[in-house]
């Protein structure tokens, strides 16, 4: 049996060459799109190929140009049988952590693509929590970009260590060749993206799920289009002067980002296990943890920690209810409101801060408001409610009466 390989955008195009290809191929043979496709056509691309009796897999890869050169982590969504035959392959070429390869057999039809499309989101949440990290110190500080990549760079050694600390520091520290200016400063703040961090916000709506984290990431990026927009906002209000809001000093701001970096992986795994549920792919979240330990874009520290913890059993399926990372939220929750009424008190925007903290908050209380929302939805829809003294459902106020 044969094996093919695609890399090339997996929308129209794979669906183009799929109709060259898939007349050419006998049974048994195993088509691979290793794209960042809509798990949905990975879904359906799958279920067209097995009915000619043909292998399909939806592989994940994330690493970019390092990774192709040294190994990337991959995801794979397929049959056994694919995974069987091509697992020699993929080991090899795998990054590896401590010599485990950072690939493996998630579930059937497009689980691997399902969580290649988590782990971008995972991605856009993290950029954007560490870009206004950056824009706090340097319009609400002064800081020059060197001097906030020294401070990245420092971070880098600790808890927060990860690729993309890692290399924020590197850009930070850049200087254009052309110019001698800060590399970052003749960038146009206009961030693109592909489509997989609002696929990961829609699939978390589909599932009843909250990503408020990455939703955020996703409209900051959409709002960062919008340049001339924004330079009209700037014009048409009036400058914000600097409050009272409590002052920021580093370790406020180390541990902040960490608690909200923690808060978006949460609901990015929250997100898996809904996903596995609602198609069957019994996916392993402490084993996806492990395969973005190397070679990906999201590589952490954290994430060996992250293993552990899913393995022992998260509490309600909530990441941050775990002993290891329970306490890391207790010690930040205070420097986290701090870095958000500065944001807030100085006019500097801090959308996924504020998304991670209210997440937090909602979480971490036992009685919410939406008692109101169901008397609203009864008095207007007659939709009914549950009573909170004897557990009865289907219950009406006196609203309705009369």
């Amino acid at each position: 049996p044969r094996a093919i390989l695609f890399m090339i955008p997996s929308g129209k195009p794979l669906d183009a060459m799929l109709a060259k290809i898939v007349p050419l191929l006998d049974k048994g043979d195993t088509v691979i799109d290793g794209g960042n496709a809509n798990f949905h056509d990975t879904r359906r691309r799958s279920a067209e190929l097995a009915d000619r009796g043909l292998h399909f897999v939806g592989l994940g890869v994330s690493g970019g140009e390092a990774g192709a050169r040294f190994g990337p982590s991959m995801m794979f969504g397929g049959t056994p049988q694919s995974w069987d035959r091509l697992k020699p392959i993929l080991t090899a070429i795998a990054a590896k952590y401590q010599g485990d390869p950072c690939v493996d057999l998630l579930g059937p039809d497009g689980a691997g693509h399902f969580v290649k499309t988590v782990h971008n989101g995972i991605e856009y949440a993290d950029m954007q929590l560490i870009a206004e990290v950056y824009g706090l110190l340097r319009d609400g500080r002064g800081k020059k970009p060197a001097e906030i990549g020294k401070m990245f760079e420092k971070w880098n050694s600790g808890r927060l260590k990860s690729y993309l600390m890692e290399i924020s520091g590197k850009v930070l520290t850049s200087s254009d060749p052309k110019t001698g200016k800060p590399m970052v400063e003749i960038i146009v703040d206009a961030a693109g993206q592909k489509g997989t961090g609002r696929w990961t916000a829609i699939e978390a709506l589909a599932l009843g799920q909250s990503a408020t984290t990455i939703e955020a990431a996703v409209a900051a990026r959409s709002w960062s289009a919008v340049r001339e927009t924004r330079a009209l906002g700037e014009k048409l209000f009036a400058a914000r002067p600097v409050s009272d809001a409590p002052p920021l000093d580093e370790a406020d701001l180390e541990v902040a980002l960490l608690a909200a970096r923690i808060i978006a992986y949460a609901q990015g795994l929250s997100l898996l296990a809904a996903a596995s549920d609602e198609y069957g792919w019994s996916l392993d979240l402490a084993r996806i943890a492990e395969i973005w330990r190397a070679g990906c874009i999201i590589r952490s520290a954290m994430l060996d920690d992250m293993a552990r913890a899913i393995r022992a059993g998260l509490p309600q399926g909530v990441l941050f209810f775990a002993p290891e990372f329970r306490d890391d939220l207790d010690r930040a929750q205070n420097s986290l409101r701090k870095l958000i009424a500065h944001g807030a008190l100085n006019g500097l925007p801090v959308p996924a801060f504020a998304a991670a903290l209210a997440f937090f908050d909602s979480m971490t209380r036992a009685r919410g408001t939406t008692d109101l929302i169901q008397a609203q939805r009864d008095f207007f829809g007659a939709h009914g409610f549950a009573r909170l003294d004897d557990g009865t459902t289907g219950q009406h106020g006196p609203w309705t009466m009369g």
